[in-house]
């Protein structure tokens, strides 16, 4: 049902993972030239395109999760690749960073909210997935009873 709690888990992970499409990762208090990823002052998905198709499947599938509460197991299986892609979105994202952060030379880097919305995205999918197994179970179990 759409109004079991892993529904509302799995619409916040969806929320999350879109929202880092919008929002930057790190900003710099000027624009940095010579560098891949703050040439406009910002660290965004935009700036990656395998970071963009990620965060975008990691979010789609967990938008798609939600309406499949009949089929508890495929649920789960969507909810998995949904944190595995935005499990590999933060380590591209930190390694992209990484690689980078040197061009920036005397500017600041702060820390932006999209860089904390990954994260939050891979809290909710994995509350998602318990509280789906947590259902699976007590359907089984109550097979067993009849």
């Amino acid at each position: 049902m759409l109004q079991r709690i892993q529904s509302i888990f799995l619409a916040l992970a969806a929320a999350a993972s879109f929202g880092a499409l919008g929002l930057p990762f790190a900003t710099t208090t000027q624009a940095v030239k010579g560098s891949m990823i703050f040439s406009d002052g910002a660290y965004s998905v935009q700036d990656q395109i395998a970071l963009l198709v990620l965060f975008a499947v990691g979010g789609a599938l967990s938008l798609a999760g939600i309406f499949l509460f009949r089929n508890r197991a495929t649920q789960m299986r969507l909810s998995i690749f949904a944190l595995i892609a935005n499990l590999i979105g933060i380590v591209f994202g930190v390694i992209f960073f990484m690689q980078n952060s040197n061009d920036v030379g005397d500017n600041m880097i702060k820390d932006g909210m999209g860089a904390y919305l990954p994260i939050a995205a891979l809290v909710f999918l994995l509350l998602a997935y318990r509280f789906i197994n947590k259902d699976e179970k007590l359907v089984r179990s109550m097979d067993r009873l009849r």
